[in-house]
């Protein structure tokens, strides 16, 4: 058994653990614009639901400002629509008959409460998904050793690797958190 192969892996699903959490954070707004605000938002097209970035390029001329310019013209109400529809922006986008212009509003000092609070929960969601794999590659240590196809001291060295990866995703989570924090609350 390769037992490089086990602290890669983990070391993989780690990063990948640490990457979904600062796309989750994208998607969250701090009251300056971000195409990837609108990630989540699905546009009925051609008879079909599709994801906006499919039917339109999305652009950011300004910092309180996105604009959304339709592949097809005829599609630019229903992407108006989709956006003014989806609750959990409340964004009033305006169109122009070419583009969509979706201005962001100032945060009001409870909605920031209320987003970095979204924050931590993601955050605990991210730690939580962390320490699964952790616990994962601990228990395939633990087999490899029980199977003798690892050594005692090499089942030590390797989930002292395991734990220093984790603990440097975990700073990872952390230290961007922080970030997105500082972010939001910074009027």
């Amino acid at each position: 058994m390769n037992s490089n192969h086990i602290v890669n892996d983990a070391k993989i699903k780690f990063s990948v653990a640490v990457d979904h959490f600062r796309d989750e954070l994208k998607k969250l707004r701090t009251g300056r614009a971000n195409a990837a605000m609108l990630d989540g938002i699905m546009v009925e097209a051609y008879g079909t639901q599709m994801p906006l970035i499919q039917v339109a390029t999305i652009s950011v001329p300004e910092a309180q400002l996105i604009q959304i310019t339709p592949f097809d013209p005829s599609n630019l109400h229903v992407i108006s629509s989709a956006i003014r529809e989806n609750q959990s922006f409340g964004l009033n986008p305006s169109d122009d008959g070419h583009v969509v212009r979706v201005p962001i509003p100032p945060l009001t000092e409870e909605r920031r409460k209320e987003i970095v609070k979204l924050v931590g929960q993601k955050q605990e969601e991210s730690m939580i998904s962390l320490r699964n794999v952790r616990h994962e590659t601990l228990d395939a240590i633990n087999r490899a050793q029980k199977n003798k196809e690892l050594s005692e001291d090499d089942a030590n060295r390797l989930e002292k690797q395991v734990d220093d990866a984790m603990n440097l995703a975990r700073s990872q989570v952390e230290a961007t958190a922080k970030s997105k924090d500082a972010e939001i609350l910074t009027v």
